[in-house]
């Protein structure tokens, strides 16, 4: 028994430290690898994973900060107000008397400092003291959990209360400690001193302007209305400077231990839920910290033979695992905000095991992995290559692409380098690609028109904010049926940005080699190897045709050279219902069938200038603006010589081939990978 607590023990101190946490968000659901920042008297309870803002200590503060700050370098960039946060966190107090109390609470906080060595105890949480308590320049948001009144000086409602803090101890609203139940009429009240785990969720909302709070023992599931929600605008405090999250506590005359379970934030989106049966045990009520502590060494005191070997062995493996993970970074990299340890992707795929391949490749290999710190489920893409030139280029590019945030795209989470391998990390979208559904291979399962429709213009959306909405212009170069994922709602994300190029708004797009998929290469790439927005129309044109009639773009069983010859003739005889997929089996509406089918041809257009911009799409898919009539459109639905032009000679069984390697990425470029398929 002893040798297995040393062993489990020894295992904890050698284990990788670090987290693997994103720019914005991160999920603790126990604290025994997290690297905080902490002062006072704070410390992790390592052999379980507590962590303790204050022991029962009086008259002391403890402060537990995430290290990096979460509010400052795409905001500042970007010059705009935060949209939004979410965190959620289990807490539990233990007082010192159960008879009389404890005191005096904690606060959820952000703050312009990690360290707030000059918080004062009781009343004021460790946040601030009587000099600088309601000085607007504190820059300071807080929700306490306060659980001894203070009267008129605070104006607190009573010694069992939630309020919300904006640079100042008195509250802007508070509310006594309670839960809404399934009506959302009465609510319940919850003793925060009884010593069991309470769980609690805050979240603000940039665009409206509301914080809502939300509280209820983790046994109760989580009640759909909030115990607090509050109008106040928070993102001039956000934006002031760079800001950290974390919580402080505070004891006075009265004194308690107060507990966080697991914590979790996330900017801009919705916390991700901790996994409660991972979550670490608060030790009895009654217990006192110092001999929870000293009953927690105890258990590590072994013979000293014991622990020479046991460390002898351990280290022999650390060494062999640590000779299998290791890189060698080039000092460029350091300074990399989206790059990924090569240990924690190795952890996340088993060790890029063949079991974990969800898709592959002419250039790489996609697999599934979940973050061993986090629990996130990513896909990674591994690209196999023979020279590292231009790869620094290609990884600048990677760092913007990674700030890119729409519904309809798959996050680009960030990159790894080692040796000759490139590793692209993406959200992992759990139904696979478009063209499985489409293309025959998920015969168990018809996608109906309305989801199809839906999709398309989920696409379409994400086009215009790469087009025009974001900082730069998002030129993807590679828009195809199997580069668009299902999420778990079926909603279509635009995902493998391996083949993206991005310039200033106003700017010529730089001449490249032709790369991209057969059947969605718009004409004028050949002749003058520009990639420009209205080229991704194009390609966006041949994904709505495959979206309607269920079919590759270039299928020889029609006897036709392309998808688009075949929708073209059956137009020109006045039959393009024709092409309708027959697993359809007459099941859409006739009217949002004709328009994707024209609306395809018009923007495959074989003259860019003439095919409609994204915005302009999005108008004819919402019924806003119509689509021009046949005398006027049949230009565009007729003349497609050129485009035919481009695919003379080429095997048209080959559906992913790449016409050239684009040598501004170093011969690295992909076409035929996609994030989760």
């Amino acid at each position: 028994m002893a040798i297995a607590i040393i062993l489990t023990f020894l295992l904890s101190c050698f284990a990788y430290f670090g987290t693997s946490q994103s720019t914005d968000r991160f999920i603790f659901n126990d604290f025994r690898k997290a690297n905080l920042s902490l002062d006072g008297v704070s410390t992790l309870i390592t052999p379980n994973g507590l962590l303790q803002l204050t022991d029962q200590t009086v008259n002391v503060t403890g402060h537990a900060f995430y290290p990096s700050p979460m509010f400052n370098n795409s905001l500042k960039r970007n010059n705009t107000s935060i949209s939004s946060f979410s965190t959620s966190f289990v807490f539990g107090i233990i007082p010192s008397d159960q008879k009389k109390g404890g005191g005096h609470g904690f606060a959820f906080a952000i703050s312009p400092s990690n360290q707030l060595s000059g918080g004062s105890s009781s009343h004021y949480l460790g946040l601030l003291n009587p000099s600088n308590d309601g000085k607007a320049t504190n820059h300071l948001f807080a929700i306490e959990f306060d659980t001894v009144g203070a009267g008129g000086a605070f104006g607190d409602i009573d010694n069992n209360h939630v309020g919300v803090d904006v640079n100042s101890m008195i509250s802007l609203e508070s509310k006594t400690a309670s839960y809404y139940g399934e009506s959302g009429n009465t609510t319940t009240k919850i003793n925060m001193e009884n010593g069991g785990p309470i769980q609690v969720w805050i979240e603000y909302d940039g665009v409206n302007k509301f914080i809502n709070v939300t509280l209820s023992p983790i046994s109760v599931p989580r009640p759909s209305r909030p115990l607090i929600s509050y109008k106040f605008d928070l993102s001039p405090l956000l934006v002031a400077e760079p800001m950290y999250v974390g919580f402080s506590a505070a004891t006075s005359k009265l004194s308690s231990s107060h507990y966080i379970l697991g914590w979790s934030f996330q900017v801009n989106g919705i916390a991700q839920e901790l996994d409660r049966n991972r979550l670490p045990a608060l030790p009895p009520v009654g217990e006192s910290s110092s001999s929870f502590k000293r009953n927690l060494q105890l258990l590590v005191v072994i013979p000293v033979t014991a622990v020479m070997a046991a460390i002898a062995a351990l280290l022999y493996q650390y060494r062999m695992q640590r000779k299998k993970q290791s890189e060698c970074l080039e000092a460029w990299e350091l300074d990399c905000p989206h790059r990924f340890r090569y240990k924690d992707l190795y952890i996340a795929t088993k060790g890029f095991k063949p079991s974990e391949i969800i898709g592959v490749g002419g250039f790489g290999t996609v697999y599934k992995g979940v973050l061993p710190r986090t629990g996130e489920e990513i896909a990674v893409k591994r690209i196999s290559h023979n020279s590292m030139q231009g790869v620094r280029e290609f990884v600048a590019e990677i760092e913007s692409l990674g700030r890119l945030r729409h519904k309809n795209l798959v996050h680009l989470l960030g990159w790894c380098k080692r040796k000759a391998d490139l590793l692209l990390v993406y959200d992992f979208v759990p139904n696979g690609s478009l063209d499985a559904f489409l293309l025959n291979r998920r015969d168990d399962f018809v996608l109906s028109w309305e989801r199809r429709f839906n999709i398309v213009k989920g696409i379409a959306s994400a086009l215009l904010y790469l087009h025009q909405d974001w900082e730069q212009v998002v030129v993807h170069r590679d828009i195809k049926a199997s580069n668009v994922l299902l999420d778990v709602d079926m909603n279509g994300r635009l995902g493998d940005f391996g083949l993206a190029r991005l310039y200033d708004h106003g700017d010529n797009p730089r001449t490249t080699h032709v790369v991209g998929t057969l059947g969605y290469i718009a004409p004028e790439l050949v002749r003058i190897g520009k990639a420009t927005a209205s080229s991704d129309v194009f390609a966006y044109g041949t994904l709505l045709l495959v979206v309607a009639c269920g079919k590759g773009p270039i299928d020889p069983v029609l006897g036709h050279l392309t998808l688009l010859d075949w929708v073209s003739e059956c137009y020109r005889s006045d039959q393009i219902m024709d092409v309708v997929d027959p697993k359809l089996n007459s099941s859409y509406v006739i009217e949002e069938l004709d328009l994707v089918l024209k609306l395809g041809l018009l923007c495959c257009h074989p003259k860019s200038d003439s095919r409609p911009s994204m915005r302009q799409v999005i108008r004819y898919l919402n019924g806003d603006d119509l689509l021009p009539n046949d005398d006027d459109a049949s230009d565009a639905y007729l003349h497609l010589d050129s485009v035919k032009s481009i695919y003379r000679g080429m095997d048209p069984k080959n559906e992913s081939t790449q016409l050239s390697q684009d040598s501004s990425y170093g011969r690295i470029s992909t076409n035929s990978l996609e994030a989760g398929r």
